[in-house]
């Protein structure tokens, strides 16, 4: 271990140790203050925190380690993964196109690794897909998450975060594509009971997701943050930051992050997952999506609009007669807005929404049955919205007027007094997700998680 007060001594001999020795960077120097990390970016140096650092890495002006020592080549991922592999975080991983953990694979990734998604659009849209059979072992830490990322970001290894994309703005966003993971779990479309996941060409056999393993393992995904991603391939069809297609509650999801994509943040086509302490911030469309009968549940999640961002929550029921009875939960979430509507429910849309807390939206917002097949499970109890708390300090509006039954043939009046029955305008809140647990993240460390 090397101190920082050991390490100041010796600044301009690192220091130029390092542009001497980073052979990927050929002759290129830092100025006075700073230092040349192994993947050629030069970074301020600390001089106040007292953090220690391993052998051949120092501190920057955030108080992160990051590498003087010369890593190995960054490696260029593409097409089919047939054996077990293993991505370490001592270089940066590019993917080249689509590349897909087949059947009966796993590919751990550790605890800090950086995986970077080449820009490209339709068939040259680069994602990690893990196809039915396949599994994920991607278990990062809240000091060390695993990031994935667009090619042009700027982060360097040991960082956290890079510096030159922008956040909030579609500038920032479709820089990739995304993390996609199917499975083996009951979904419910128009015919059968598989399907192919939106994003990959039809013709590709590894988009195939459904089945009747409810209890499917997929692998782990812990401490994960998934940037700028959401490239579109065709029209109207972009790829997710977070596509989960027929996923198993063998499945462990937790502590996942998306943030500036093109699409929606996190959807969910089917599948029985579990997903707990989840983060979406700056969507270009939905930020929680709930397609083909989701049965799985939520819990302690937070949305966070951008200014392109859709709805918060968009829910849509079963598609076809073929496991037709799953119902999503979603609790303890707390949801911020700019001007994205709340949340849109269609398509015979079932399930539960329980203690959850909505804030900073404005007057134009609304929460909407959209559908008479949604009105209706909302009346027979198969849509449940209870326990939630809507902050109107931003709104300047009734509370009973955010409510909508927009069916024809639906019930509006009654719809708003049963949810202004069952669910309470606050000025504080007493419900919803606890912030602290998301203090790892990227949106977090841009101040994102401001008034939660």
């Amino acid at each position: 271990m090397k101190r920082i007060n050991y390490f100041l001594s010796f600044l301009c001999f690192l220091a130029l140790a390092s542009c001497q020795d980073d052979v990927l960077c050929d002759d290129k120097t830092c100025p006075t203050g700073t230092v040349l990390t192994a993947d050629c970016f030069c970074v301020e140096i600390a001089s106040t925190c007292t953090t220690t650092c391993p052998t051949g890495q120092v501190l920057d002006i955030n108080c992160n380690c990051v590498s003087t020592s010369t890593p190995p080549e960054p490696a260029t991922k593409s097409g089919l993964i047939t054996a077990n592999e293993t991505w370490t975080n001592d270089r940066i991983y590019f993917l080249g196109g689509k590349v897909v953990v087949t059947d009966g694979v796993t590919l751990t990734i550790q605890e800090g690794t950086i995986i970077k998604g080449n820009a490209g659009e339709g068939s040259l849209a680069s994602a990690l897909i893990v196809a039915r059979g396949g599994k994920i072992n991607a278990k990062g830490t809240a000091a060390r998450p695993i990031i994935f990322t667009a090619a042009e970001d700027n982060i360097a290894l040991g960082q956290k975060a890079g510096t030159n994309l922008p956040d909030e703005t579609e500038e920032g966003q479709g820089r990739w594509g995304g993390l996609i993971i199917l499975g083996k779990a009951p979904i419910s479309v128009e015919v059968g009971a598989e399907a192919q996941i939106e994003g990959i060409p039809a013709d590709e056999s590894y988009g195939r997701y459904g089945g009747t393993e409810a209890a499917d393992n997929s692998g782990v995904l812990e401490y994960v943050s998934i940037r700028h991603g959401g490239i579109t391939i065709g029209a109207n069809n972009e790829i997710n930051g977070l596509t989960l297609g027929g996923v198993g509650s063998g499945t462990v999801i937790n502590n996942v992050e998306v943030a500036n994509t093109a699409d929606d943040g996190i959807e969910f086509f089917g599948g029985t997952v579990n997903v707990t302490n989840a983060l979406v911030w700056s969507q270009g469309d939905d930020g929680y999506d709930v397609d083909q009968a989701y049965a799985g549940t939520v819990t302690n999640f937070i949305y966070i609009a951008g200014n392109n961002s859709d709805h918060g929550l968009e829910i849509d029921g079963p598609e076809g007669s073929t496991n037709a009875s799953g119902r999503f939960t979603m609790t303890r979430g707390s949801l911020k807005f700019k001007t994205a509507e709340l949340a849109d429910f269609r398509d015979a849309a079932q399930g539960t929404i329980t203690n959850c807390y909505f804030f900073n939206f404005s007057a134009s917002a609304d929460w909407e049955l959209d559908d008479i097949k949604s009105s209706n499970n909302f009346f027979n109890g198969s849509l449940v919205f209870t326990g939630n708390q809507y902050n109107l300090s931003t709104a300047n509006v009734a509370f009973n007027l955010l409510f909508k039954d927009t069916a024809t043939g639906g019930k509006d009046a009654e719809f708003k007094t049963k949810m202004t029955t069952d669910n309470t305008a606050v000025t504080a809140r007493t419900v919803g997700a606890t912030a602290a647990d998301f203090s790892w993240t990227y949106a977090a460390g841009k101040n994102a998680l401001t008034g939660f």
